[in-house]
């Protein structure tokens, strides 16, 4: 076959391929099946020397030609591409001002309980954690709990294993405590608490707790008033009143109940209240001498009290919320509020 023929035939193929490109992958593809090591094109050069010499130098100069042509050719075709994928990515106008990111801010819960932590700490409390997991024996034994006492029922407390469970609050951490350290010691042990409660308004199966407990020589109930009074007056306002009603827990004795005045209705009576104008927010009392026998304190030398503050509840008396719920949904419209 006569090379004009030949290069007759590459031409139509080219026309129909090269009309058929659309990206920048298929270009390189052409490129490699004409003028690649192994192309078309390039094939057809190196047979040169077997053609009869008198056609050598005009088939070398037609084929020269069409793969310099072709050459340009796919390069004006790889910029159309380029130019044409940058017009597909949108335009950015840097003179326009620039988007606002969105900011992250702290869980109401979290502002509620660095509040309360803050107060106490500056009352010379040391802040300690402690498990979440916890034995039946940090968790009730050592803090005095009969073997009958209704709490070890399982309607209220989370069992993983037998004898270990989820902590039904943060009183654990001062059993921990107690083992590693004499006294003096003054502790706030904040943190999460788990309890196998029905979920409402009201009550929650999390629950978040600050438990406080100071234990020296000659510490009385008088230092403990003092204290929560203190704390009461600095969370609440200087007007809230304040009363501690006698009440009974297995780790302390004589044991109370913290109430304030409401903070809605101001003591007069209203829903939040149930009319009685008080709200409790606290438990408190002398820490038990038993708990004392148990990590080997001498309950004739060392005296001590603890106090057992829940955060959520506070949390719905300052932000004025009636369902618990909510600070557990993850909803963006109420978190944004805080």
């Amino acid at each position: 076959m006569q090379i004009e023929q030949i290069i007759s035939d590459i031409n139509k193929q080219l026309e129909n391929e090269l009309r058929e490109i659309d990206s920048v992958q298929q270009l390189e593809q052409l490129r490699v099946r004409y003028i690649g090591r192994k192309g078309r094109l390039t094939l057809l050069l190196r047979d040169l020397k077997n053609l009869p010499l008198g056609q050598r130098a005009l088939s070398g100069k037609l084929l020269n030609e069409k793969k310099q042509w072709l050459e340009q050719t796919l390069t004006q075709l790889g910029q159309r591409l380029a130019l044409s994928g940058q017009r597909e990515t949108p335009f950015l106008d840097y003179s326009l001002p620039g988007r606002k990111s969105g900011v992250g801010r702290l869980h109401p819960i979290t502002q509620i309980l660095n509040d309360v932590v803050d107060i106490f700490y500056g009352m010379g409390f040391e802040v300690v954690s402690g498990p979440d997991v916890e034995t039946d024996y940090y968790n009730f034994e050592a803090l005095n709990f009969p073997l009958d006492h209704p709490a070890r029922d399982m309607q209220d407390t989370f069992y993983i294993a037998d004898k270990v469970l989820l902590r039904t609050h943060t009183s654990p951490v001062q059993i921990r405590v107690f083992e590693k350290r004499k006294p003096p010691v003054r502790i706030l042990a904040p943190g999460r608490s788990y309890r196998c409660e029905a979920v409402n308004a009201r009550s929650y199966c999390v629950f978040n707790q600050v438990e406080g407990f100071y234990v020296d020589e000659n510490v009385t109930f008088a230092d403990l008033k003092g204290v929560l009074g203190t704390f009461i007056r600095r969370f609440f306002g200087k007007d809230v009143k304040f009363r501690f009603r006698p009440s009974f827990f297995p780790f302390t004795e004589p044991s109370a109940e913290v109430d304030i005045s409401c903070i809605i209705c101001k003591g007069r009576g209203c829903s939040l209240c149930k009319n009685r104008g008080w709200l409790e927010i606290l438990g408190a009392g002398m820490i038990d001498p038993n708990v004392f026998k148990a990590v080997g304190y001498d309950p004739e030398r060392y005296s001590g009290y603890a106090f057992g503050l829940g955060v959520e509840r506070p949390a719905l008396l300052k932000y004025g919320i009636d369902d618990i719920r909510l600070f557990y949904e993850n909803d963006l419209r109420f978190l944004k509020q805080f």
